[in-house]
C-alpha cells in the first residue's frame, strides 16, 4: 500500500521536513496554555519558600540565643544570690569571732586555776557558739599540717630541729567560711636551722 509507512517504521510526519537552511529543526515542546503564568507562579512559590526558610532559620537562631541568654542570666543570678548570702554570713561570723577568741582564752585561764565551775560554764558557752558558727559554715583552719601561705600567716620563723615550714605555735586560730578564708591562722613556723660551723 503506497500511502502507508512501513509497519516497522514509526510515522514521523512533521520533523522530517527540512527548514530553509537545510537542517531539521529541534523538537520543541509547546508549553500548554498559560505555561508562562505557571512558571512565574512556580518561581514566586520557590522564592516564598526560600524566604520562609530563611525567616524560620532566623527565628530559630534568635530563639536559641534568647534561651542561652536566659540560662546565663539564671546562673548569674544564682551566683549573685549565693555570694550575697555568703557576705551576710561573713559579716555575722566576723563580728562573733572575738567572742569566740575571748571564750577560748577564758577556758585556758580557768583550766590553769582549776576553777571547775567557771571552766564548765565557759566550756558550754564556747561549745554552743562553736556549734552555731559551724552550722553557718565556719571551719577552723587546720594547723597540724605544713605551713600554707593561702590559709596561714607566719608571724615569725624560728630555727628549729623540726622540718622547715612546720607550724610550731598557733598565735591566733584561723577560720574558713565555705571556701573563703575569713581570717588566716597566725602561726610561728620552723625555719631552717643554721648550719654548724
Amino acid at each position: 500500500m503506497p500511502g502507508r509507512a512501513h509497519p516497522h517504521e514509526p510515522n514521523q510526519p512533521a520533523h522530517r521536513e527540512q527548514t530553509a537552511g537545510g537542517k531539521a529543526p529541534e523538537e520543541v515542546v509547546a508549553p500548554p496554555a498559560g505555561g508562562e503564568e505557571l512558571a512565574q507562579a512556580l518561581a514566586a512559590s520557590e522564592q516564598a519558600r526560600t524566604e520562609a526558610e530563611a525567616l524560620r532559620d532566623q527565628y530559630l537562631a534568635d530563639l536559641k540565643r534568647v534561651a542561652a541568654d536566659f540560662d546565663n542570666y539564671r546562673k548569674r543570678v544564682a551566683r549573685e544570690r549565693e555570694a550575697l548570702v555568703t557576705r551576710a554570713h561573713a559579716g555575722l561570723v566576723e563580728a562573733i569571732l572575738p567572742v569566740l577568741d575571748d571564750l577560748g582564752r577564758a577556758l585556758e585561764a580557768a583550766g590553769l586555776h582549776e576553777e571547775a565551775k567557771l571552766e564548765d560554764g565557759v566550756r558550754l558557752v564556747h561549745r554552743q557558739l562553736s556549734d552555731i558558727l559551724a552550722r553557718e559554715g565556719l571551719q577552723e583552719i587546720p594547723t597540724d599540717v605544713a605551713f600554707d601561705p593561702h590559709v596561714h600567716e607566719a608571724l615569725a620563723a624560728i630555727p628549729s630541729e623540726a622540718e622547715e615550714g612546720t607550724i610550731l605555735e598557733v598565735v591566733q586560730r584561723g577560720y574558713l567560711l565555705g571556701d573563703r578564708v575569713l581570717r588566716p591562722a597566725r602561726v610561728v613556723v620552723a625555719a631552717a636551722s643554721a648550719p654548724e660551723g
